[in-house]
């Protein structure tokens, strides 16, 4: 009895609920079709990650995770972290220098919930598929510990850190989208943001192996220090100030105007 080969006409059953298995053929093709895409969509962007992921960068974090006690010990758990999961309402009466305080409030300040990663489809090994989710659900906590918020700039700069440390090639790509950056946005990234995410991505411990649940009561600069994370300069606070500068520019050029027309 022969089994029959892997095609769009027999595939095989699921490995695990929502898996969609995909032949070589349809993986490539998801990956250009995703990739292509000018207007940005949360689906499409998620299934060029998956499909990028494989063969080797999404086991070649897997096994990061297996050389880690800690991190070993979320694969055999499989926590998951959502709204309910997390209890957000408790983080929010934590004293501010915790994790999970700094975590809440960067939550809160941007506008986001933890619910609204989507699950993962094409990664055909199931523990794999799950490394996948877990990179997806931790990705707020990388904000929070950075302090980079979610503008298009703080995500450009987020993106080169994460893929200075897990080395999805989804994330190396996002760096490109720097090249949509206004001037000054630009030159940050190239000047400031952009060195300090892969000088801190490259020498910090591997951040898939932090056992969020655990560290939410512990202070979140110890934290830092523990993993070999240094915070950048506040972003929102900087573009803050840029537009606030430009504002004060502007009516001096109208008052100017103003006084040569006079």
């Amino acid at each position: 009895h022969h089994r029959r080969p892997f095609s769009v006409f027999n595939r095989p059953p699921p490995n695990y609920p929502g898996h969609v298995p995909l032949t070589r053929v349809e993986r490539v093709s998801l990956a250009l079709g995703s990739g292509v895409i000018h207007r940005p969509r949360p689906d499409l962007i998620a299934a060029f990650a998956e499909a990028t992921s494989t063969p080797y960068f999404i086991p070649r974090l897997r096994d990061a995770m297996l050389r880690s006690p800690t991190g070993r010990r979320i694969l055999r758990d499989r926590p998951r972290l959502t709204s309910s999961s997390l209890n957000l309402p408790r983080l929010r009466s934590l004293p501010p220098n915790t994790v999970g305080a700094t975590y809440v409030s960067w939550l809160d300040r941007e506008g986001v919930s933890p619910d609204t990663r989507p699950a993962v489809r094409y990664i055909d090994d199931e523990e794999c598929a799950y490394v996948m989710q877990r990179y997806r659900e931790c990705h707020d906590f990388y904000h929070a510990l950075t302090g980079l918020p979610i503008v298009r700039e703080g995500e450009v700069a987020l993106k080169a850190f994460e893929w200075a440390n897990t080395g999805l090639p989804m994330t190396g790509l996002s760096m490109f989208s720097a090249l949509t950056l206004n001037r000054s946005g630009k030159k940050r990234f190239v000047q400031t943001y952009l060195p300090w995410a892969l000088r801190n991505g490259w020498r910090c411990e591997e951040v898939i192996n932090v056992y969020w649940e655990e560290e939410l009561e512990n202070d979140v600069k110890a934290l830092r220090a523990r993993l070999g994370v240094e915070q950048p300069p506040d972003l929102r606070d900087i573009r803050r100030k840029e537009r606030e500068e430009k504002r004060m520019r502007r009516q001096l050029e109208e008052q100017q105007a103003g006084g040569r027309t006079a």
